[in-house]
């Protein structure tokens, strides 16, 4: 366990910036930042220090330093732990137009840490004679949380994973292998060229971005190619943070406004998994790295495997205290985070230059004739063309599982529809829907006639039929037995058998008409009017049940257009799957050409080597002739002496 490394750097003062500060009674007092060599305080030139603004850090450079002795310092330890495996980042954290840039990049008169880093990086290599070394670099921005590569013109949002042999990583992300600093430094221009820029109040050229150039190194010791031999696999992350704002300061609006809320928000962030990173064990909990794109990728270097160093920058103006002491908070706790760092040794085939180094040993035995330069060139270009095809392989396969994930979700939605559409061609019109009283009871037709309540006799057996029954004298509302016996001539009535007339609903004029005495006939005039009324109200009700069934069937068809329109995604989906199986097939097949391509290359190789040793066997040949000539020719020239 190593603490990160923490440095503070203040810029020179900017003499526009002072000429603007504010005159107004709300800046209180004059202060200054007190600068030695480990510890920063702010102190008021006629009260002395001021209560709780002291801090100590590992290092602290003032206006003069230059970034030669910057990186000294701070980063080039860091160089020689990536060349032997670790992995390392440093990155530069401040308030905007504190020099944060400055410091990375540089000027040419001053080189930032970003060339010098290249630089050395070269070097060290260079001095390693007992490994074999294979660098490639990727530079990449975070700009309102979308991920864009830097080397490429395409528009598009990377994406981050994570897997056991990569750890996380940015998928898509392009990487090009280099064998010198000119050609790092060339890529370096051209994703210069692709970042983000604005110009503010308070920097002409602002940052709008976060910008992580990244260099991956792959080491193994020479003269060794077996499958056990272990392959070390460094990172080196240089990151370029954009820096805080505030609206009032910069006079940011529109799209310079929103960039800036994506940038404080993403450095809040930081400084939230910075202060999780700084509590004790116990009571750290969970870590928000998810929360930002930027604390997803520094992941390893936050708290993780690798050696760490921030420069945090500030400005010296009084205008600007309140940020410089923000910036200082952040660095105090970033200096209390542990680290665990340890040599990257991987076994797998998942290093580049180990799936490499069998097919380019032999080459590298040959490459000493004239035509050494030129098949050195070829062989790097080969090895870029195969690191291209395995990255278009990648991004393929990561948009083929997309795509099929898509699929899936239009299956599992059609399916759905369907069950749907089942459901209502299964609807009917049924009494069984209707389960409340009243919309069942709203749809039969009213009672034509009142039926007195009473009881009702039926006859559960006949022995004969009978012709005709008394008229019984008296017609009440109760039977007594003698009476059924009179009306059925003898016949057993079974009276378990009587029951009671089941209640029905009724209009309320017939009830009031019963229960007044009125007769049960009623006239013609008034029947007609009351059974067009109730003709009418069947009518209405026919008319709103087909309205009913209308919308419901709309509501079928418009689900069938539906499940048509999503059938045809499935369909379009389908095909756009077997195009991209396609593409991925003629990737293979280029991937086999330029394979071929190399074997044919050995081939010639072979046989330039051949023709070589058959050139040198007639060379020695003839000097052994010649040499036997001069030998036969010494003593004749004696002899022929006087």
């Amino acid at each position: 366990m190593e603490k990160i490394s923490v440095a503070v750097r203040f810029r020179p003062p900017n003499p526009a910036a002072a000429a603007a500060a504010d005159p107004s009674p709300a800046v209180a007092g004059d202060r200054e930042w007190r600068i030695d060599d480990t510890r920063v305080t702010l102190l008021h030139r006629s009260a002395g220090p001021v209560p709780g603004a002291s801090f100590a850090f590992d290092h602290v450079f003032d206006r003069a330093a230059t970034n030669e002795r910057v990186y000294g310092t701070v980063v080039r330890d860091l160089i020689g732990a990536v060349v032997d495996g670790f992995n390392a980042t440093a990155f530069a954290y401040g308030q905007t137009s504190s020099g944060k840039t400055f410091t990375m990049n540089g000027s040419d008169a001053d080189p930032g840490i970003i060339p010098r880093a290249v630089r050395d990086v070269f070097d060290a290599v260079g001095q390693t004679d007992d490994r074999e070394f294979l660098v490639r670099v990727s530079y990449m921005e975070i700009y309102n949380e979308d991920i864009n590569d830097l080397l490429t013109i395409e528009d598009q949002k990377l994406q981050i994973k994570e897997s056991l042999e990569r750890g996380v990583y940015v998928a898509g992300l392009r990487e090009e292998i280099v064998n010198n600093s000119e050609q790092v430094f060339e890529l370096l221009q051209l994703g210069e060229a692709n970042r983000h820029f604005g110009e503010t109040n308070m920097n002409a050229r602002s940052s709008r971005s976060h910008t992580i150039f990244r260099m991956v190194i792959e080491s193994s010791a020479k003269n060794q190619i077996d499958n056990g031999d272990p392959i070390r696999v460094s990172v080196l992350n240089l990151v370029d943070l954009a820096g805080s704002e505030r609206n009032h300061k910069t006079g940011t609006e529109g799209v310079r406004l929103n960039e800036a809320g994506h940038i404080n928000k993403s450095l809040l962030m930081l400084g939230n998994v910075i202060n999780k990173l700084s509590e004790n064990g116990k009571q750290r909990g969970h870590i928000p790295y998810r929360d930002s794109k930027l604390t997803r990728i520094l992941q390893p270097a936050l708290g993780g495997n690798a050696k760490t160093s921030i420069i945090c920058t500030a400005a010296p103006e009084e205008m600007h205290i309140e940020e410089t002491r923000g910036t200082l908070k952040f660095a105090s706790r970033a200096k209390c985070v542990s680290n665990c760092a340890q040599v990257n040794e991987i076994l797998t085939d998942a290093a580049l230059l180990k799936r490499q180094k069998r097919e380019i040993e032999e080459l590298r035995k040959k490459l000493q004739g004239s035509h050494s330069e030129g098949l050195e060139q070829v062989v790097l270009k080969l090895r870029n063309d195969m690191h291209k095809s395995e990255l278009e392989r990648d991004r393929l396969a990561m948009e083929l599982e997309e795509e099929r994930k898509l699929r899936m979700s239009l299956e599992h939605h059609l399916i759905e529809q369907q069950k749907k559409l089942d459901g209502l061609d299964n609807t009917g019109m049924s009494g069984d829907q209707f389960t409340d009283s009243t919309q069942l009871d709203s749809l039969k037709t009213p009672d034509s006639k009142y039926i007195p309540d009473g009881f009702v006799a039926r006859r559960s057996r006949y022995s004969n039929d009978v012709e005709f029954s008394p008229i019984p004298e008296n017609l009440g509302t109760t039977a007594d037995e003698d009476l059924w016996t009179r009306l059925n001539k003898g016949c057993v009535t079974d009276l378990d058998m009587l029951e009671m007339t089941p209640g029905l609903k009724r209009e309320a004029s017939l009830l009031e008409d019963a229960t007044s005495g009125a007769p049960l006939e009623e006239p013609t005039d008034a029947r007609c009017q009351r059974l067009e009324k109730e003709c009418n109200s069947d009518r209405q009700q026919l008319e709103e049940s087909n309205m009913r069934c209308a919308a419901l069937e709309k509501e079928r068809d418009l689900l069938r257009d539906e499940n048509k329109s999503l059938q045809q995604e499935l369909s379009d989906s389908k095909r756009e799957a077997n195009r991209l199986v396609a593409e991925k097939q003629e990737l293979a097949g280029q991937l086999d050409t330029e394979r071929q391509k190399m074997e044919e290359l050995k081939q010639d190789i072979q046989v330039v080597t051949q023709a070589f040793l058959q050139r040198e066997g007639h060379l020695t040949s003839l000097y052994a002739k010649s040499k036997a000539i001069m030998e036969n020719c010494k003593p004749s020239q004696f002899a022929t002496q006087p």
